[in-house]
Formats: structure tokens, C-alpha cells, sequence
């Protein structure tokens, strides 16, 4: 009997394995880097940053992952950083809270990132992922990004921001 016990628990850990192996197969990430503009003239609060449209290569990212569209069954944002490009000497003083959307024709508005803190006196930050289900919108030809900042002061320039994110992308392999 105990021998039967520990049979059952080995397979049932190696199956555990083995799932996860299977998942890690057909996982892969999109990464994409877009640019935020700041004007120096946005008063403190909040901030009414332009929204960028993005044109995917989504169709192709899953071809080059030997998967198609309607096999992906699971799609997260992974991570964002946004890094100060521009000008050099400038940090996140000037930002006190910041959320990141994403949106497309047809589907509703929704956060995928968020910082409520920011560092002081760095020009680099990751912002945290609500892990929300992303399939719909990478899926499609174009999306776009909203970004929400609240200015805890005013800048002296326009500031330009890059906006690196990755998605982790996992395919049904049937």
C-alpha cells in the first residue's frame, strides 16, 4: 500500500512538471518601446498626456513563435520601465503618481500598469502590472496607450520618456 502512496505521489509530481515544461514551450514575449511626451506647460496635477497609437506586429511575433492569433490563450503585461531620454539631466521629481491604459476599437479601457510612489531622484522607474488579461488587444492590429500622470510640479522643459514594455505571451498547443 505505502508503495502504491508513493507511486501516485511521483506521478502526480511529475506531472506537475511536465505541465509547466508544456506551458513553458509555447510562452514568449512581445516587446514593444514607445515614446511619452511632457509638456512644460502642463500645470501641476494632472497631466493630459496624448495618447500613442500602436501598430502591431502581432501576427508576425506569433508566426516567428510558431503559433497563430486564435491559439493564444493567455497575455499579461510582464513589465514597463520608463526611462527620462530627454533631457539627459532630468528625474521623476516632477511626478507624483502614474497609470498606464490600454484601449482599441470596440473593447473597453484598461489598466495595466500603475506606480503610486515615485522615486526621487531617479530617471528610471518600473511601474507595477495588474496582471490584466491582454488577449483581445495584442491580438489586434493597433492599440492604443493612455498614460494618466499626476505632476507633483511644474516642468522647465518638455521631457521625453521612453516606455519599454514586455508581454508574456502563452499559446494553446492544440
Amino acid at each position: 500500500m505505502n508503495l502504491l502512496r508513493i507511486a501516485f505521489a511521483v506521478l502526480l509530481a511529475f506531472a506537475a512538471v511536465a505541465c509547466d515544461a508544456v506551458d513553458d514551450l509555447f510562452t514568449f514575449y512581445i516587446e514593444e518601446e514607445e515614446t511619452i511626451e511632457v509638456k512644460s506647460y502642463f500645470p501641476v496635477g494632472l497631466a493630459p498626456i496624448v495618447p500613442i497609437k500602436v501598430t502591431t506586429n502581432s501576427s508576425e511575433d506569433f508566426k516567428n513563435n510558431k503559433t497563430q492569433a486564435e491559439l493564444v490563450k493567455d497575455v499579461t503585461l510582464n513589465r514597463l520601465h520608463l526611462e527620462i531620454t530627454d533631457p539627459q539631466t532630468e528625474n521623476f521629481n516632477f511626478l507624483s503618481k502614474i497609470e498606464i491604459y490600454i484601449s482599441a476599437e470596440g473593447k473597453s479601457e484598461v489598466k495595466i500598469a500603475y506606480l503610486d510612489q515615485i522615486p526621487q531622484n531617479v530617471n528610471l522607474i518600473q511601474l507595477v502590472s495588474t496582471n490584466a488579461e491582454l488577449d483581445e488587444y495584442i491580438k489586434d492590429e493597433s492599440y492604443t496607450i493612455i498614460t494618466r500622470a499626476t505632476l507633483a510640479r511644474a516642468v522647465a522643459n518638455d521631457v521625453t520618456i521612453k516606455a519599454n514594455m514586455r508581454f508574456k505571451v502563452t499559446a494553446d498547443p492544440l
